[in-house]
């Protein structure tokens, strides 16, 4: 079982001005997948705040995903990618170009998210839109290769699919 810790990057969830209204659905969605959500934090959009939060699930944690929800858009608050391409050690593109390429097919504000995917250690980091059904909808695409993708940085032989 993968251990999947979420991190929501939202000032206005943060402060309570606004409700975390998917998180019931992304752990719905996480236990489903048969994977446990070992942590959920809220975090600031603030840069550096998301690179220490990222440094800290991926180093002192025993987590196989983390995944970040909110902050990859065009506004001058949105950090998300900037803040994990500070702590990652190798870029996956081709997850950000899938959830991207699925996405315009519902949406033609897909092409404006910045979302990344990258690995630090033995962790695999993605980047999720903020809103609720866009972070429904791209996990979706993400979940098919996550068992293969989690085997893979833990070192275990896993058959490709």
């Amino acid at each position: 079982m993968s251990n999947v810790a979420v991190l929501m990057i939202s000032s206005k969830i943060l402060t309570g001005i606004k409700r975390d209204e998917g998180r019931a659905d992304l752990e719905q969605m996480i236990h489903a997948h048969d994977m446990k959500l070992t942590t959920y934090r809220v975090v600031a959009d603030d840069r550096g705040e998301i690179t220490t939060q990222l440094i800290d699930l991926c180093d002192s944690a025993q987590t196989d995903l983390v995944l970040t929800v909110g902050g990859t858009g065009v506004r001058p608050a949105d950090w998300a990618p900037e803040a994990t391409k500070d702590v990652i050690e190798k870029e996956v593109p081709g997850i950000g170009e899938a959830m991207r390429a699925e996405s315009l097919k519902k949406v033609r504000t897909a092409m404006l998210s910045r979302g990344i995917a990258g690995i630090r250690g033995r962790t695999l980091i993605v980047n999720l839109p903020g809103s609720a059904r866009g972070a429904r909808e791209n996990l979706v695409v993400l979940l098919p290769i996550l068992d293969h993708t989690i085997g893979k940085l833990s070192g275990e032989s896993v058959m490709s699919q």
